[in-house]
């Protein structure tokens, strides 16, 4: 059945990706499903998603947003997505992670999978005779990321044209507010 689509996305791979969205938790996007109502029907839906996404039909929704408070006093907006959503994310995650996690420093510890801030902790006591850490932080980075250079740099490092494609059409995703409206 997998031969029959244009892409070539193994459907084994969408239950994997579902069981790390369910660890996350995270909330409900737009179309107010949860998690919990994802499941109720998940091979349907996880079948649905596949079939979608290999045959190039589908389509991220918007996503929905939210602000949560900040230590500061400030507001952070966050963008979320549906768990479905979160799904298909999670599978080109899968795809791409095991290519790009090389070029990481040994010593990064903001995304690659596997570290901890354990493990950030036990760098830094490696380095004691230094006074100091080095920290850094690009404020509203992922706001302000120029698309095209990401798109390049994906295209610099897989030439898969779904995942290729499914990034391009996640960047264009619009976002709605918490009232259901448009975002200007």
């Amino acid at each position: 059945m997998d031969q029959a689509k244009p892409y070539d996305i193994p459907s084994a791979g969408f239950g994997r990706r579902n069981k790390r969205v369910k660890a996350n938790r995270g909330a409900a996007g737009v179309d107010e499903q949860s998690i919990e109502m994802f499941e109720t029907d998940l091979q349907s839906n996880l079948y649905k998603l596949w079939n979608r996404m290999s045959s190039g039909s589908y389509f991220p929704p918007p996503d929905k947003r939210v602000q949560i408070d900040k230590r500061d006093g400030g507001k952070r907006q966050l963008r979320i997505p549906t768990v479905s959503d979160r799904v298909a994310q999670a599978v080109v995650k899968g795809y791409l992670e095991p290519d790009l996690e090389k070029h990481f420093h040994p010593d990064s510890f903001g995304y690659p999978p596997g570290k901890s801030v354990l493990d950030a902790i036990g760098v830094a006591r490696r380095c004691r005779p230094h006074p100091f850490v080095l920290d850094l932080d690009i404020r509203a980075h992922f706001d302000s990321i120029s698309h095209e250079l990401l798109l390049r740099a994906s295209r610099k490092h897989t030439d898969c044209a779904w995942v290729l494609m499914y990034i391009e059409r996640w960047l264009k995703v619009p976002v709605q507010m918490q009232d259901g409206t448009p975002e200007p």
